[in-house]
């Protein structure tokens, strides 16, 4: 367990068009946002989300070429190969109000986009290889 300060938190609207997890990415690297939280509402033009097999230790990814409501979007910002990095998961829903979800992937495009960013103040978690699980997990 590690305490942690709450720094500051940004609030801002993302790019119509842009990719929506790179431009988080984007956001926490240009404000030097290395150890945080992300959350975000919005709708995308079409999604790439991730589930991750836990026998094959890989990823499998599902694209959703429809327009969908971000009903939430919850992630962490800590360090990956010394760069600020965002995992985030989303749920979206359909227009029938159907709700998938899963590992938020490059390829979910904005439509339209809100987001909060809390930044804090404490060490920096580290992103390393996790044997057991095959992920890359915080370091202890």
């Amino acid at each position: 367990m590690t305490e942690i300060s709450p720094k500051r938190v940004l609030m801002g609207k993302l790019v119509h068009g842009s990719d929506l997890i790179e431009s988080l990415n984007e956001i926490c690297r240009s404000e030097s946002v290395t150890l945080g939280r992300v959350e975000a509402l919005g709708t995308v033009q079409k999604a790439r989300l991730g589930y991750y097999n836990q026998k094959s230790h890989a990823y499998e990814f599902h694209d959703f070429d429809q327009a969908m409501e971000i009903a939430s979007l919850s992630g962490n910002v800590s360090l990956k190969d010394g760069e600020a990095f965002v995992h985030a998961h989303v749920t979206l829903t359909d227009r029938q109000g159907k709700a998938i979800g899963g590992h938020l992937a490059p390829g979910a495009i904005i439509f339209a986009c809100e987001y909060v960013i809390h930044a804090f103040d404490g060490p920096a978690h580290e992103r390393g290889f996790d044997a057991t699980t095959g992920l890359p997990l915080w370091k202890d």
